[in-house]
């Protein structure tokens, strides 16, 4: 705590340099304009996170676009994860190629165009032209708009197209309006006007909002990367909520002048392999990793308990997450694991070597995710207690240095695994050849036959049965170590209503959000 206080006062001149005028200018502005202005600091918003805009054709710029009340999509997920409409009105699965999506009628753009077949038509068009992953996701043959009526043909069978759908870049937007500065005309509560990247978007309402009244006037989003300079905002009231607020600091607000809005997710902390490494190629070495990952030990003492241990890719709370066996804390087995393999501290320094090379990873992360270089930290300590040196590099360009097959071995990050309500979207975007997040070149043939399976399986129970199996092959190859999950939370002044965490989440800034 004393750390904590201590790196907040020395944040105190960062706060002013973004903020400005401060909470008392603040409110003399609202008194004077008689509006509603609401102001959200965000860890997330940045290119570090591949959300440097919000047109949702672009990377996964489509999740601020759907966080931030521009975007919405023809259909969402409720608190069970389970689909329901929202743009659209129902959907017909009318044979294993063919989709029939009918939408609601009375819906538009913030600009006031017509939301209908021939526009749904026109987006999602452009958006598989320009967006590898929606592309290899949808599988889409063809599309045709008649009224409301909107018929999708894939090129294979699609079980989870509906849900796909609900991927933020499904967010239906006007493409004929454009998307100068990375800013899009789309169907939400609010309208952006103003965008910076890595530093703020403005929004004020939208006045042609088809689903009810909006109860703010003016939303101003400001990126704030750094946990302790993110507490010290909302304790100097100069912002009314946050998202991304580091587990250290949530005892200061644990009192009647904050507001809490927690839930359990699927985002995990989890590590990657790099199999283009000549050393994590080595069998043994990724068992070792595994085994010497003292994920309780993480998850009780630098989460303080905001979290859950990992076991595969799913909480146990998902019907598909229960019934893998993984490889438990277990410093003493990783260690002969690792004699077994010729790997010894031949020459006493504490640190193994093979054929005359050390036993040496170079550990790659990201700062935005406040408790990711935590759990570097702590990684580095227990593989380095069974003879395992690992160089740290936890840097905002992460993304250039995977994206590369030579010079990082272990890839530490956060994702969604179940972002879309359904096993397969971890190992589509992860796990397979074509995958877009397959950033250390993992391949087996087992997982590529269980996937094929799955993309022509539509019984829910069934799908769920194959996830498992597909979990097994990934822990058994050691490819993926799935750390821990995380109990999101958003904590805002008590004055703030209408702000709720979902277990996807996606949906933050909505009609509903209202400061009394």
């Amino acid at each position: 705590m004393k750390k904590l206080v201590a790196l907040m006062l020395a944040a105190t001149m960062t706060i002013a340099t973004f903020v400005g005028c401060g909470a008392s200018n603040k409110e003399e502005k609202h008194a004077s304009t008689g509006s509603k202005v609401f102001v959200f600091g965000d860890t997330t918003f940045n290119a570090e996170n591949e959300e440097a805009t919000i047109d949702p054709h672009d990377t996964y710029c489509g999740w601020p676009a759907v966080r931030y009340g521009v975007g919405e999509t023809l259909f969402k997920f409720n608190d069970s994860m389970e689909l329901e409409p929202w743009l659209a009105e129902s959907y017909e699965n009318v044979d294993d190629l063919t989709w029939k999506v009918t939408l609601k009628d009375g819906v538009t753009f913030s600009n006031g165009n017509v939301v209908d077949a021939e526009a749904v038509k026109a987006c999602i068009e452009d958006l598989v032209a320009v967006h590898e992953r929606a592309a290899g996701d949808l599988a889409i043959d063809s599309i045709e708009a008649d009224g409301l009526t909107l018929t999708i043909k894939t090129t294979t069978p699609k079980p989870t197209l509906i849900n796909y759908l609900c991927d933020p870049y499904g967010a239906i937007i006007d493409v004929t309006a454009g998307n100068e500065g990375g800013i899009v005309v789309g169907t939400g509560p609010f309208v952006a006007t103003d965008l910076v990247t890595g530093d703020h978007i403005n929004l004020v309402k939208n006045d042609n909002y088809w689903d009810g009244d909006v109860k703010l006037d003016e939303v101003k989003v400001i990126t704030i990367s750094d946990g302790d300079t993110l507490a010290m905002a909302l304790q100097n009231g100069d912002i009314d909520a946050a998202y991304g607020m580091a587990y250290a600091s949530y005892p200061i607000f644990e009192n009647d002048d904050y507001t809490f809005t927690s839930t359990s997710t699927s985002r995990v902390f989890y590590l990657q392999m790099n199999y283009n490494s000549d050393i994590i190629a080595d069998d043994a070495v990724r068992a070792a990793i595994a085994m010497g990952i003292d994920k309780e030990s993480f998850v009780d003492t630098l989460l303080n308990g905001y979290g859950y241990v990992g076991a595969g890719a799913y909480p146990d709370s998902f019907p598909f997450g229960k019934g893998v066996n993984v490889q438990t804390y277990d410093p003493e087995g990783a260690k002969k694991v690792l004699e077994d393999a010729g790997w010894k501290d031949s020459d006493g320094d504490g640190i193994r070597e093979k054929d005359g090379k050390k036993l040496s990873i170079n550990w790659v992360s990201y700062p935005s995710r406040q408790e990711l270089p935590l759990l570097a930290e702590s990684a580095q300590a227990s593989l380095n207690d069974i003879g395992i040196d690992v160089q740290l590099n936890i840097t905002p360009d992460h993304g250039t240095i995977v994206s590369e097959k030579d010079g990082w071995d272990v890839y530490g990050a956060a994702f969604v695994t179940c972002g879309i309500g359904d096993p397969m979207y971890f190992f589509s975007t992860h796990c397979l050849a074509d995958s877009t997040k397959n950033r250390g070149s993992y391949s087996s043939t087992d997982l590529d036959a269980l996937a094929a399976e799955m993309n022509e399986t539509f019984d829910t129970d069934a799908r769920s049965d194959i996830a498992i199996k597909m979990q097994q092959q990934i822990l058994d190859d050691n490819a993926f170590v799935f750390c821990s999950f995380l109990k999101m939370s958003m904590i805002s002044k008590a004055n703030v209503t209408g702000l709720v965490a979902h277990p996807c989440d996606y949906y933050e800034i909505t009609a509903d959000l209202d400061i009394e």
